[in-house]
């Protein structure tokens, strides 16, 4: 089973790498030509299947020894992803600029729903053995 969580992680990670990559690139393309596009719906779409697939990893696949480290990791990202450091990007190339911040995002949608669960998991066990 924990093989299985592993691979399903890392699979969670890619997804949210490539799709960051895909939507980032259709951001860029639709804010270049001035067009309307469904990047507002696909954005949403891709977001809440991080979410459902965030929420999965944290009741079911992160072991006691990788609570910390995850969630070290979960805070680094949302700092990062809230702190926009992605913006002197923009001054090279717009789309990478796009891409790093649709890619921060997407990891972020799939690691807070799990650190949250986590979290929540961790203050029961204290409580339980007060």
């Amino acid at each position: 089973m924990e093989k299985i969580a592993r691979w399903a992680f890392t699979a969670f990670v890619a997804i949210a790498i490539v799709m960051g990559l895909v939507v980032g690139y259709m951001a860029y393309s639709a804010n270049l030509h001035f067009a309307d596009s469904n990047v507002s719906n696909i954005n949403g779409w891709v977001t809440l299947v991080l979410l459902i697939l965030g929420i999965l990893i944290g009741l079911t696949s992160i072991t006691v020894k990788e609570v910390e480290p995850f969630l070290i990791a979960a805070i680094a990202l949302i700092v990062a992803s809230s702190a926009n450091v992605w913006s002197p990007l923009g001054n090279i190339h717009e789309l990478l600029y796009y891409w790093a911040t649709t890619i921060t995002s997407y990891i972020v949608a799939f690691a807070a729903p799990a650190a949250v669960i986590i979290g929540i998991k961790g203050i029961i066990a204290m409580s339980r053995s007060k």
